[in-house]
């Protein structure tokens, strides 16, 4: 017999990352498409792109408002 580590706590199934569209992110920011594609382009907005399709995982979008309230605060 092993001894096995105790399991973690179970917490649900895990929400798979949501993607959005550079549409959707400049519907939420109310941003024009050259400001979120410049700001895609100074990685101030993290992204991937899946084949020729640009994609911003939410946690990018949230972290991306974070960074710049922080900074408004500073």
């Amino acid at each position: 017999m092993t001894a096995h580590a105790p399991a973690a706590p179970h917490q649900g199934p895990s929400k798979p990352e949501e993607l959005l569209t550079v549409p959707q992110v400049m519907a939420r920011l109310q941003l024009g498409r050259s400001a979120v594609y410049d700001l895609l382009r100074s990685r101030q907005l993290a992204s991937i792109t899946l084949g020729r399709a640009r994609r911003i995982p939410t946690h990018a979008l949230t972290d991306f408002i974070r960074t710049r309230l922080e900074q408004e605060a500073a």
